[in-house]
């Protein structure tokens, strides 16, 4: 859980110096994409587990 943590607020740091850089407009973008690749993700993994 500790490792989980660690990552995340390795994330976030990242994602605190794109956001307050110029870089925002092209991180916004990255996210939606990665956004709804992971919901994606998120309904095939749960649909696989309803129809075992």
């Amino acid at each position: 859980m500790l490792r989980w943590t660690v990552i995340f607020i390795v994330i976030a740091i990242i994602a605190a110096i794109f956001g307050f850089g110029g870089i925002a407009s092209g991180a916004e973008s990255i996210a939606k994409i990665l956004f709804f690749i992971f919901i994606v993700l998120f309904l095939i993994s749960l649909l696989s587990r309803l129809f075992r």
